[in-house]
C-alpha cells in the first residue's frame, strides 16, 4: 500500500469527520475521489460493509488494511475521538512514507549498475564467443589456450551479475526474507526501529495497555528478529515485570534505544517516541550518507566490471593480430 496516498486519506477522513459528515458517507465521498487502486477497493468495499450495517470492528477485519491501523482506528471508535486518532495515524504514515522513499531509491543506483553492468557484459560475451572463436576456426587452427581462458574471464562477470541480481530479486520479493534483510541493514534497521518505536507509542498514546501495545508491535513484525524480544518483554510486563529498566537488551534493540525508553520515566509513550525521532534521525543520515557513496561506488563496479572484459579480449585480439602477421610471412 502506498503510504502517502493512505496519510493523505486519512488526513481528509479526519477532516469530513470534523465537520459532521456521517463515517460511511464519507468513506463513499472519497472512494469517488480516488484514482484506482487497491487503497481505493478497500475504502469502497468498507463504505458498502458500514452502509450494511456492519459493525465497524467486524468490516474492518475484512478488509486488507495495516494491522496498526485497524487496531488504532478501533480505539479511536470507543473513545469516541476517531477523528484525532486518524490525524495521528496520517502523521505516523506520512513519516513512514517519507523514510522508506528515501530507502527504496537508495537501492536504484545498484540495481542499475547491475542491470546495466549484466548487459554489457553479456553483450561483449556473446561478441566474443561468437565472433573470436569463429576467427580461430577460419585459420585453421584449434583455439589456444589462452584464448579459452580469456572467454572464461569474459563470460565470468555477466554470469556473477545474473547470480547477485537474482540474489537481490528473491531477497525482495520474499516477504520472510525482506523483513530479516530489513532488520540487518544498517539504514533499513533504524528506519525500522523508528516505524516500531512510533507504532507502540502510537498506541499508548490512544489508551492501549502497554502488554497489548507489545503484542500488536509483536504482531507486525512476526518472523523478524524483533519479534522474539517484544514476546520475551511482554511476557516481563504479564508478569509484574513492566518497567523498561527491567527489560534486558537484545538485538536488534540496541542499549541506546531502551535508554530512551527509560528516559520517558512514567511517561512511556514519550520515551517510545524519542527514541522513534532519534532512530528517524538516524535513518535519514545514514540514507544522505549512503547516496553520496552509492554514485561513485557503482560507477566504480561498471568500470572494473567493463575492464575485467576488456582486457583478456584485448589480449586476445593481440594474439590473433600476431597469428596473422605470422601466416601472411609464410
Amino acid at each position: 500500500m502506498n503510504y502517502d496516498e493512505f496519510a493523505f486519506f486519512n488526513q481528509q477522513l479526519a477532516a469530513m469527520l470534523r465537520e459532521g459528515v456521517p463515517l460511511e458517507g464519507a468513506l463513499r465521498q472519497l472512494s469517488a475521489g480516488m484514482r484506482g487502486s487497491p487503497l481505493r477497493a478497500e475504502v469502497q468495499l468498507l463504505g458498502e460493509d458500514l452502509m450494511r450495517g456492519t459493525p465497524l470492528k467486524e468490516a474492518l477485519g475484512r478488509r486488507s488494511l495495516p494491522l496498526l491501523y485497524v487496531r488504532m482506528v478501533e480505539v479511536g471508535a470507543r473513545s469516541n475521538d476517531l477523528p484525532g486518532v486518524l490525524t495521528l495515524l496520517a502523521d505516523h504514515y506520512h513519516r513512514a512514507n517519507a523514510i522508506w522513499t528515501r530507502l527504496k531509491g537508495l537501492l536504484v543506483y545498484p540495481m542499475i549498475v547491475i542491470l546495466l553492468s549484466l548487459g554489457l557484459t553479456a553483450a561483449l560475451s556473446v561478441t566474443f564467443s561468437r565472433f573470436m572463436g569463429g576467427f580461430f576456426s577460419d585459420l585453421g587452427a584449434s583455439r589456444p589456450s589462452d584464448a579459452a581462458s580469456a572467454v572464461a574471464a569474459v563470460l565470468m562477470p555477466p554470469i556473477l551479475l545474473a547470480l547477485a541480481a537474482a540474489a537481490g530479486i528473491a531477497a525482495l520479493s520474499v516477504p520472510k526474507w525482506r523483513a530479516r534483510l530489513r532488520w540487518r541493514l544498517p539504514a533499513f534497521r533504524e528506519a525500522s526501529l523508528a516505524q516500531l518505536a512510533s507504532a507502540i507509542a502510537l498506541a499508548l498514546r490512544n489508551g492501549t495497555p502497554l502488554p497489548e501495545a507489545l503484542a500488536l508491535a509483536e504482531t507486525i513484525e512476526a518472523h523478524t528478529p524483533a519479534d522474539k524480544v517484544l514476546a520475551r518483554w511482554r511476557s516481563l510486563v504479564e508478569t509484574g515485570q513492566g518497567k523498561p529498566s527491567q527489560w534486558p537488551a537484545q538485538r536488534p534493540f540496541p542499549p541506546l534505544f531502551l535508554w530512551l525508553v527509560q528516559h520517558g520515566g512514567e511517561d512511556l509513550a514519550a520515551g517510545f517516541q524519542k527514541a522513534a525521532d532519534l532512530y528517524r534521525a538516524r535513518a535519514a543520515y545514514r540514507v544522505e550518507l549512503a547516496l553520496y557513496g552509492v554514485l561513485p561506488v557503482s560507477v566504480l563496479l561498471l568500470g572494473t566490471m567493463v575492464l575485467c572484459q576488456v582486457v583478456p579480449l584485448f589480449g586476445v585480439l593481440v594474439r590473433l593480430m600476431n597469428m596473422l602477421t605470422d601466416y601472411s610471412g609464410t
